[in-house]
């Protein structure tokens, strides 16, 4: 989890400031581009703050064209582009290049189109995540992938990540849910990807877009699907006395066919901190909790619940509560979705992890978690969409205590590992940005990163589309050493560098 050196020379980049300030301005309102020192602070980092350069300068277009232009710009002087949404990223995607231009998509911000019977949204990238839902709302409608950051998130963000939330189990994360975007190459391209039908002819370059991290191009506009907001939803309360019992508690819910609309699990230490913060209700007795809800039909949910309740009572469950209302079931939720804010309140730093694994090894990689905070004497509570293995370690630490920052790297580093050991993977939706790109080298053999960057230099030969982000170098992975961990000792081939 070392910071990584992105920002090596770029051969025959423009050098001057003020040319490159001179050829934006000749397509982008002198409003929407910042160059004084004070305008360029704020963009110095994204929700992972531990990591922080200030850009050459900023764009901020209002318009596809603009976008369009920027693009052009930085293609034709080769100065590098990272593109930016809201900011609430957690792995450093979003991190500026010291001599690149940050692009930001928050004036993109209308919803162009709904259409409540094709049951779709034409969105720009800056729109939130929750003002779809309230857009769509007067029609019954909503858009399914809430990530817990939804209410300043924003959509063109989601579909860099991959987002998900606590919902994603039964509903799937973003991927799932976008029918097509427009994407604005390095070159200022304009492509259509995906569309409003079922299928859609060629190979599906909109998923290999979705996930990609600003890597490929720039989005611009997505359309989304809409779904019909449930009759009825009730959430199933579970108080378990180990994490292991709630762990098996997960895997036995999936195996008697259940797929609940979200199942999340949270540790003692995770429900101790929620508490003070939105006294959500939970038992701080308890060793873990389990949210488990179902959706649908009052029939449907009421099957659900009495099978719900039955597997819990059997997993070993010491409390179990049913939420009574509306208000209960919002309430229930409001923890869950407020951890990482809660934990914020008891320590000045903390690392936020994601990690995904088999729901069977959730038991083992726990323990592991556990050892390793007792190990490197950092406290880690822990909070997860449990349905689909996807962990949130929260790293707790002090960036004033000398050293204290380095060694919670460390740990982070070592629970990723640890997922991948499991049959995980670093990832399940907050990408890998700057944060994880060392433990890329543990997951990936040589051929398959070799594939990764012919894939980015199949879009961008000149690699000035978020250089240094997601993928390594093979020479970086030598030089780090992780790839020993999967595959031994090996020679790397020379690759060009991000």
């Amino acid at each position: 989890m070392g910071k990584p050196e992105l920002f090596e020379t770029i051969p025959d980049a423009l050098a001057d400031k003020d040319e490159l300030v001179r050829r934006l301005l000749e397509g982008l309102p002198a409003h929407c581009v910042l160059h004084a020192p004070e305008q360029l602070k704020p963009y110095e980092c994204d929700g992972l703050s531990a990591f922080r350069e200030v850009p050459l300068a900023v764009a901020l277009p209002e318009t596809e064209e603009q976008v369009v232009h920027a693009l052009r710009t930085c293609h034709g002087v080769r100065v590098p582009v990272v593109a930016r949404g809201a900011g609430t990223g957690l792995s450093g995607g979003a991190l500026p290049h010291p001599r690149g231009v940050t692009l930001g998509l928050s004036k993109m911000k209308s919803i162009l189109a709904l259409d409540p019977l094709a049951r779709t949204a034409r969105v720009q990238p800056g729109v939130r995540n929750l003002a779809i839902s309230e857009a769509a709302a007067k029609h019954g409608l909503y858009y399914a992938p809430d990530p817990s950051s939804q209410i300043a998130c924003s959509i063109g963000g989601n579909v860099a990540e991959n987002s998900g939330g606590v919902h994603c189990l039964k509903y799937g994360l973003t991927v799932h849910n976008v029918l097509a975007v427009r994407l604005v190459t390095i070159e200022g391209e304009v492509l259509e990807l995906g569309g409003e039908g079922l299928d859609a002819a060629g190979l599906d370059l909109l998923a290999l877009a979705i996930g990609s991290e600003g890597l490929l191009g720039v989005v611009t506009e997505i359309t989304v699907k809409l779904l019909p907001r449930p009759q009825l939803a009730r959430v199933v309360l579970a108080a378990f006395g180990s994490l292991e019992k709630a762990g098996e508690a997960v895997a036995n819910v999936i195996g008697a066919g259940i797929i609940p609309a979200g199942l999340e699990m949270m540790d003692r230490l995770a429900t101790g901190a929620v508490e003070q913060f939105v006294h959500a209700g939970y038992p701080l007795d308890a060793e873990a909790i389990l949210l488990c809800e179902s959706d649908g039909t009052p029939e449907e949910v009421a099957e659900d619940i009495e099978r719900m309740i039955e597997v819990m009572r059997a997993s070993g469950a010491t409390e179990i509560r049913l939420s009574r209302d509306e208000a209960e079931r919002l309430r229930f939720w409001s923890g869950r979705k407020s951890a990482f804010p809660a934990v914020g309140r008891l320590m000045p730093d903390y690392f936020c992890m994601d990690g995904t694994i088999p729901k069977r090894q959730l038991g083992r990689v726990l323990r592991g978690i556990e050892k390793l905070s007792a190990e490197f004497g950092l406290k880690c509570p822990n909070v997860f969409h449990a349905g689909d293995g996807n962990l949130h370690p929260l790293i707790m630490f002090d960036a004033n205590v000398p050293g204290q920052q380095e060694q919670a790297s460390r740990f982070g580093a070592r629970i990723l590992e640890l997922c991948v050991e499991a049959g995980g993977t670093i990832t399940g939706e907050h990408g890998v940005g700057i944060e994880k790109i060392d433990q890329m080298c543990a997951q990936f053999r040589p051929d398959e990163l070799a594939t990764f960057h012919a894939v980015k230099a199949a879009f961008d030969a000149q690699r000035l589309l978020n250089p240094g982000k997601a993928v390594p170098t093979l020479q970086r992975c030598a030089e780090f050493g992780a790839m020993h961990v999967h595959h031994g000792e090996q020679k790397f081939p020379e690759l060009p560098r991000f």
